[in-house]
């Protein structure tokens, strides 16, 4: 079910839908569903070779390819522009569009004009995926109607037309998504951390901020805001909903909050212990907060802690956010390849609990990595540095008076340097605080590859 009022608004229209991935794809095939004439969109001229068939079918379905350029000359004549995440909006033909009064939105604002369901949207620097998931399998529990869509991995474009009213859907929004948010509004919203990440697209950490803070600009006193109290950022936010506190450090009057070790839920009527942190898959404080977070939207959205109990002891890390790889020789792996800023690589450091040899460095989004390089001092062993980055990280060492770290041409080469200067009782982590794309098409791609070569060793 759906809205059809809002659907019978693109019948006939001509939208070009830009981006080739797999929102872009969703997009495209949504909106053909719904009588629009759809142009998509890629800069990439060999984008339907790469698109694993999905071309082919885009194309008996009616959808025209526009490959090789950005739509420059051609942006005047459709009635909408819908940009994958990946595009940014100021480029000159988005400019453009907004010039001649196309509109220009993004997926998650298309699924939203159509989805019948509340939502609840998680978005935040570090930690998005895991509260995502973790609150996803805790409404399922509760809400057999529950979609885990977004920023996660499953466009919500790609599943709304099947979403249930009485359903949830729970959403990962990244800073990319909400640059194209008009009128999104979730019943939940969450705001987990904001720290420095994609200043290379956003260009300062106000804008970035900004648009972190966006996914509640539309909420009402009717819905729930949930905010980490202990990042100064988040506690000032301002917002006409409720706002809702997670704590890990203070003890909270009403929120979620620790107690000792245990998750403490003080809210809607509400007073009583969770769970046991050191029960949780999740590991370090950061996993913690995730756990937090997550129990927070679930009381909100009205499931009683008794249910929540269940499910997020059951719960385990998604890959590649501190996945435990194997032991070999006394030494533990670890996959951490989703910390692409300091702020992630950060909370990964500071989960492990035995001597670092650290595998670190990637592409450069810009940010700085003196916070990082600070925690060193007592805690890692070596540093093995890969990637365009690598003498950025290599002089931020120098500056703090850091000196065991060597370069390594590959990340085979980095594992394999690793495991010859881990000895037993120490870990190796990947914890790379930089993005992939100066080596690999993505994160997963690295952590992939790093759970490859330790299972190799």
């Amino acid at each position: 079910m759906y809205n059809d009022a809002a659907a019978r608004a693109y019948v006939n229209k001509e939208i070009i839908v830009c981006g080739m991935g797999r929102s872009g794809i969703a997009s495209a095939k949504l909106l053909r569903r719904l009588g629009a004439c759809v142009t998509l969109q890629d800069l990439d001229p060999e984008a339907a070779e790469k698109s694993g068939g999905a071309a082919g079918e885009l194309e008996k379905l009616g959808v025209k390819l526009y490959l090789g350029k950005n739509p420059d000359d051609i942006i005047g004549k459709f009635d909408m522009a819908v940009m994958s995440p990946g595009i940014s909006v100021h480029l000159p033909f988005a400019e453009k569009a907004k010039e001649l009064g196309v509109p220009v939105i993004g997926e998650i604002e298309l699924a939203y004009t159509l989805c019948l369901c509340p939502i609840a949207g998680i978005t935040g620097t570090n930690g998005k995926t895991t509260t995502t998931s973790l609150a996803g399998e805790i409404f399922t529990a509760y809400f057999p109607h529950t979609y885990v869509v977004g920023n996660i991995g499953t466009a919500f474009t790609d599943r709304v037309l099947g979403m249930e009213p009485d359903g949830w859907a729970v959403a990962e929004i990244s800073s990319f998504q909400l640059e194209t948010c008009v009128t999104f509004r979730p019943r939940i919203s969450a705001v987990l951390n904001i720290t420095p990440d994609h200043l290379d697209r956003h260009k300062t950490f106000e804008n970035y901020a900004a648009l972190k803070e966006s996914i509640g600009k539309n909420q009402t006193s009717d819905d729930f805001m949930i905010l980490n109290y202990d990042d100064e950022k988040c506690r000032n936010i301002r917002t006409r909903a409720k706002i809702i506190f997670f704590s890990r450090l203070a003890e909270l009057d009403e929120g979620v909050f620790l107690d000792g070790d245990f998750i403490r839920v003080r809210m809607n009527g509400f007073d009583e212990r969770l769970a046991d942190r050191r029960e949780l898959n999740i590991v370090g404080n950061i996993g913690a907060e995730n756990a937090m977070a997550a129990a927070a939207m679930a009381v909100c959205a009205g499931i009683p802690p008794e249910r929540i109990k269940e499910p997020l002891l059951k719960f385990k890390a998604a890959a590649h956010r501190l996945e435990f790889v194997r032991e070999l020789n006394g030494v533990r792996y670890y996959n951490d390849s989703k910390a692409t800023n300091t702020d992630a690589a950060i909370k990964g450091l500071e989960a492990m609990d035995r001597p670092v040899v650290l595998i670190g460095g990637g592409y450069d989004k810009h940010c700085e990595f003196g916070d990082w390089v600070r925690l060193f001092k007592g805690k890692v062993k070596d540093l093995i540095l890969i990637g365009e980055v690598a003498d950025k990280i290599a002089e931020t060492c120098r500056a703090y008076g850091f000196a065991d770290f060597e370069r390594a041409n590959s990340l085979r080469n980095a594992v394999d340097t690793a495991c010859g200067r881990a000895r037993p009782g120490d870990c190796v982590l990947l914890s790379p605080a930089c993005a992939s794309w100066d080596m690999f098409d993505n994160y997963e791609q690295r952590g992939n590859l790093f759970k490859e070569f330790v299972r190799g060793l």
